[in-house]
C-alpha cells in the first residue's frame, strides 16, 4: 500500500481526491494546509485519518511514501525540495516553478535522489493525444509539416466560471505581484506540452507575441495590479523544420476551455480537440487526402496520471510526463517571455 500526503487542499486536492481514490494500492492518508483549520476541515470532509498546517510538522510524522504537491506554484520549488531531501517521491501540478532554473534544480534534486517525480499535465489523460503521438511516429501523416495549437478560454469576457471582477481566484491569475505570469504560464504549459507531444518532436526556435489588453480602470481592482498577459501567440520551427503556430487566449469569445491540435504531413493530417472531458480525433488519410475528407476516429483507453504515478512507485521507475519533461517545457515559456520582450526569435539551446 503506497501512503500519500496531499500538500494543499485547495480547488484542485479534490480533483486529486477523484483520481487517486479510484486507484487500489493507494490511500491519502494525510493532508497539509498552512491556513488554520483549512486542514483540519478537508481531512474531516474526505474522510482522511491525519492533518497537518505545515510540511514541516508532516515530515516530521513522516508516515508516508509519496506526496501530491497541489500548493499554488510559488512554492512548488521549496515544498518540493523539502519532500525529496526527505526521500518522498512526488507529484507535483503545473508547472513545476515559475522558471526554467528552478524547475530544473527540481529535476536534478529528484533524479540525484532517485525518487519517483512526475508533473500533472491533465491532457495526457486524453486517449486522443496518445492515440495521435503514435500514429505520428508509426509514419501514417508522412513527413510533419506544419502543426497548428490552441488554447481557448474565454472567462474575461463571460460569466461561465463565475465574474472575475470580484472573485480573489481568477483575479490572482492577472496579476504579475500575486504570482501570475499570465496565460502563457498558468496555460502555456499545457498547450506546448500538448503540441510538441503530439508531434513527437521539440521545439528548436520560437519568436512570441504576449499582449496584455485593457480591463479596468487604471488597470486595477483593489490590491490586483492588471498586469498579466492574456493573450499569447507564437510560431515557432521543429527539430524536424516543421512550422507550428499556437496561442493561448483568455479572450477567445465562444470557448470555455478548449484545446485543439492539427498536425498536417506530405501523406495526411489528424485533428485533436478536446475541453478535459470530452474529447474527438480525426484523420484525412489515403484516397481521403485528394478529396479533403475526414474520418472520426476511436482512442483506446490509456493509463491516467495519478495511475501512471502509482506504477511508477510500483515498479520503482519514473513516468510520465516527468519533472525534466516539465522543465523542459518551462525552458519553452521562459524563452517564449524572452522573444516578446525582445521582439525577436530565440533560439532553444
Amino acid at each position: 500500500m503506497h501512503r500519500l500526503l496531499l500538500l494543499g487542499t485547495g480547488w484542485i486536492a479534490a480533483h486529486h481526491i477523484e483520481e487517486f481514490g479510484q486507484i487500489a494500492g493507494c490511500a491519502i492518508v494525510a493532508c497539509v494546509d498552512h491556513l488554520p483549520g483549512r486542514a483540519a476541515a478537508f481531512a474531516a470532509a474526505n474522510g482522511i485519518g491525519n492533518f497537518f498546517e505545515s510540511l514541516e510538522a508532516a515530515i516530521a510524522w513522516g508516515e508516508f511514501d509519496a506526496a501530491i504537491n497541489a500548493t499554488p506554484d510559488g512554492v512548488h520549488k521549496a515544498t518540493t525540495l523539502a519532500l525529496l531531501t526527505a526521500g518522498k517521491h512526488v507529484f507535483c501540478e503545473k508547472p513545476l516553478a515559475p522558471n526554467h532554473a528552478d524547475a530544473l534544480a527540481m529535476t536534478e534534486a529528484a533524479e540525484a535522489a532517485g525518487l519517483v517525480n512526475m508533473v500533472n499535465l491533465t491532457y495526457r489523460n486524453a486517449p486522443v493525444i496518445q492515440e495521435a503521438r503514435r500514429m505520428v511516429q508509426a509514419g501514417e501523416i508522412g513527413a510533419l509539416r506544419h502543426v497548428e495549437a490552441s488554447y481557448r478560454q474565454s472567462w474575461l469576457v463571460s460569466k461561465s466560471w463565475g465574474d472575475w471582477r470580484v472573485e480573489d481566484k481568477w483575479l490572482w491569475r492577472l496579476s504579475s505581484r500575486h504570482g501570475s505570469t499570465g496565460v502563457l504560464g498558468d496555460v502555456g504549459i499545457h498547450i506546448l506540452d500538448f503540441a510538441t507531444y503530439g508531434a513527437a518532436q521539440d521545439i528548436v526556435s520560437l519568436h512570441a507575441d504576449l499582449v496584455t489588453f485593457p480591463k479596468a480602470e487604471g488597470e486595477r481592482i483593489g490590491d490586483y495590479v492588471l498586469d498579466a498577459n492574456d493573450s499569447m501567440a507564437m510560431t515557432a520551427r521543429l527539430k524536424s523544420g516543421a512550422l507550428a503556430t499556437i496561442m493561448a487566449s483568455r479572450y477567445t469569445t465562444g470557448h470555455g476551455n478548449d484545446l485543439s491540435l492539427a498536425l498536417h504531413g506530405t501523406m495526411g493530417a489528424i485533428k485533436v480537440e478536446t475541453d478535459g472531458k470530452v474529447s474527438r480525433l480525426s484523420a484525412c488519410l489515403g484516397e481521403d487526402v485528394d478529396q479533403q475528407h475526414w474520418r472520426t476516429l476511436t482512442a483506446p483507453d490509456v493509463k491516467r496520471n495519478a495511475r501512471r504515478f502509482v506504477d511508477a512507485l510500483d515498479g520503482g521507475q519514473n513516468g510520465d510526463p516527468s519533472f525534466r519533461r516539465a522543465a523542459d517545457i518551462q525552458k519553452l515559456i521562459d524563452a517564449a517571455f524572452e522573444s516578446s520582450a525582445s521582439k525577436l526569435p530565440v533560439s532553444i539551446a
